[in-house]
């Protein structure tokens, strides 16, 4: 509904003006069954929203985005906040650029968009999902980011079924 970069600075708009207290942008689907999206590609879809949205609003701004350059460029361009669907797992390099930001919102999601929903499995799915978060968090911690500046998100419906 919001693909072009007009019709999502008006989107943002009108969140805010609602009341939302933080907007997450984010140019590439993590969806279940999603293709992944080339860093370039992603980049220029969300970062002139990102800008204009910046530039505008006093709202926090996320990036949410699997891949350290597109993160780099949207901390440049005014997100405060990454908002990374892997949990640092994706990309080598996005640790050094998330600790950089005010906040780094850690996700399960088992295995990658396009195969996640495919045959998902767990021994015990609320303590696998905590054990991985755990881990994630301990990850983003050995990188210098403070704990304080780390929300989790379960990622319901990633990587598990309806019965999960």
């Amino acid at each position: 509904l919001f693909a072009s970069a007009e019709a999502a600075v008006a989107q943002g708009r009108r969140l805010a003006a609602e009341g939302a207290d933080a907007l997450d942008l984010g140019g590439e689907s993590t969806r279940p069954g999603a293709r992944e999206v080339p860093a370039e590609e992603e980049a220029a879809r969300v970062l002139p929203v990102l800008a204009a949205l910046a530039a505008e609003l006093p709202v926090p701004l996320s990036v949410d985005t699997r891949k350290a350059a597109v993160a780099r460029a949207a901390l440049d361009a005014g997100a405060r906040i990454v908002n990374d669907v892997s949990a640092l797992g994706h990309d080598p390099a996005m640790a050094a650029v998330a600790a950089r930001a005010e906040g780094l919102c850690l996700m399960h999601a088992q295995g990658e968009p396009g195969t996640m929903q495919d045959d998902p499995r767990y021994d015990d799915v609320l303590l696998d999902v905590y054990d991985a978060l755990e881990a994630r968090l301990a990850a983003a911690e050995g990188a210098g980011i403070p704990r304080a500046r780390i929300p989790g998100d379960p990622g319901l419906g990633f990587g598990q079924t309806l019965q999960h």
